[in-house]
């Protein structure tokens, strides 16, 4: 690819990218699984169902329509004398924050097992459904991951489990999608401005003095004047 190639091609990107409505709350996402502290920050473990897991952070790129498409990559932790299973969740969310689609895979032992691409219709026929439809996508899409788990037989301890952390990525997932009417309310929210107070009335707080516990100080009695 030449230099004029690669600079019509950049500037595609940045236009499609900055249409996008749409966008993964990162930080919601990792505080939601305790943390992006594994691989340099980039994944986070957690216990689940009596195993344990691992979630990268998603990989997301714009569509067309001003939506985004979202990979996430999640692995069955199952020790260093085994090795882990993996399993992809990929989602794709219209501009106004809908789920539109959803489809995953999970790989065990070499055999791969994935769903149906489970669909939720078009933006327009989302609105009267709102929640409920995402909410039908991600239990269509566990079923259907689970029956095809169930017929290959894979009936191991944590890997049974394993379609109940695609649906547990699933929802913190969506829970972290952020559109652009998000932001602003967010950011003329007057719950999430701090309350400053000024320096005349800070000096007028009453100050407590604070004692250790069974030495509280007693009260002074009046002084006895001779006369």
């Amino acid at each position: 690819m030449n230099l004029k190639s690669l600079i019509y091609a950049t500037l595609i990107a940045l236009s499609v990218s900055s249409s996008a409505k749409v966008s993964v709350d990162e930080i919601k996402l990792g505080q939601n699984l305790g943390g992006w502290t594994k691989r340099g920050g980039n994944a986070a473990e957690y216990p689940l169902s009596g195993a344990n897991y691992r979630t990268y952070r998603p990989e997301i790129t714009p569509t067309p329509d001003g939506g985004i498409f979202i990979s996430l990559r999640i692995d069955h932790v199952r020790g260093w004398l085994s090795s882990d299973d993996h399993a992809i969740l990929e989602i794709t969310v219209g501009k106004q924050g809908r789920v539109v689609s959803a489809q995953s895979s999970i790989a065990i032992q070499g055999r791969s097992v994935t769903s149906d691409l489970i669909r939720g219709g078009t933006e327009a026929g989302q609105k009267a459904a709102g929640v409920d439809r995402a909410v039908q996508i991600g239990t269509e899409l566990i079923a259907d991951v689970s029956a095809k788990m169930l017929r290959e037989k894979l009936v191991e301890a944590g890997r049974v489990s394993f379609p109940a952390a695609l649906r547990h990525n699933y929802n913190l997932l969506y829970q972290s999608l952020r559109t652009e009417q998000d932001k602003k309310e967010s950011e003329t929210n007057p719950l999430d401005t701090p309350v400053e107070v000024s320096k005349d009335k800070a000096s007028k707080v009453e100050q407590l003095e604070i004692s250790p516990y069974g030495t509280a100080t007693k009260p002074e009695l009046p002084v006895q004047v001779e006369e």
